[in-house]
């Protein structure tokens, strides 16, 4: 049987939404999967909302739409959470939200009022802070994301990720090995369900 997840990035102009997903996408095309990812474009600007994509699936994937109803979302700035933008748009109750957030799953609940989906958490942007010096959540959260997304083989896929890094950032040893640890200590360090 086809098993089709759909996952919705949700960020800040800045924070690498459209970059993770597209390096998880191409991460994905080594290990067996189609995928496809892709950003929502409009006038982003340093700090405002963006919306980027991944479909996942075990199966040719035919279809070329926008994503309404995600499987996974992953929030990347938790403020996001407080504005105006439902996060949670078309996320089925059951549905997985992953948050940038250095509280537990509990207090998010509490200070959002959800009370559906599995909620996770994850200091992407502390991790970030204190082993590259910068807040860049991306790269944490797709630790993160490995670990609840149970339908990648994490080793595999961390191993195509440090593949793609070391590409783009050929002879800069020291910015793959700092990407790398924080999406072991994120995939480590998430919690809740």
């Amino acid at each position: 049987m086809t098993k089709l997840t759909e996952i919705r990035w949700h960020g800040r102009g800045g924070q690498g939404a459209k970059t993770a997903a597209l390096l998880f996408g191409d991460a994905l095309l080594g290990t067996g999967f189609y995928m496809q990812a892709f950003p929502e474009y409009g006038p982003e600007r340093m700090g405002a909302p963006v919306k980027a994509y991944n479909r996942v699936s075990d199966a040719p994937i035919n279809l070329h739409s926008g994503i309404d109803k995600p499987d996974v979302v992953v929030v990347l700035d938790a403020s996001l959470m407080k504005r105006l933008t439902d996060v949670t748009e078309g996320l089925p109750d059951d549905g997985v939200l992953l948050v940038n957030s250095p509280d537990p799953p509990a207090k998010v609940r509490q200070e959002t009022g959800l009370q559906k989906y599995r909620l996770y958490t994850v200091d992407a942007s502390g991790i970030s802070q204190e082993i590259m010096g910068s807040n860049h959540p991306n790269t944490p959260m797709l630790g993160a994301l490995m670990r609840v997304a149970d339908f990648v083989d994490y080793g595999e896929v961390k191993a195509s990720i440090r593949k793609k890094l070391a590409k783009k950032f050929h002879g800069r040893d020291q910015i793959v090995e700092g990407n790398m640890a924080a999406v072991e200590r994120a995939y480590q360090e998430v919690c809740g369900g």
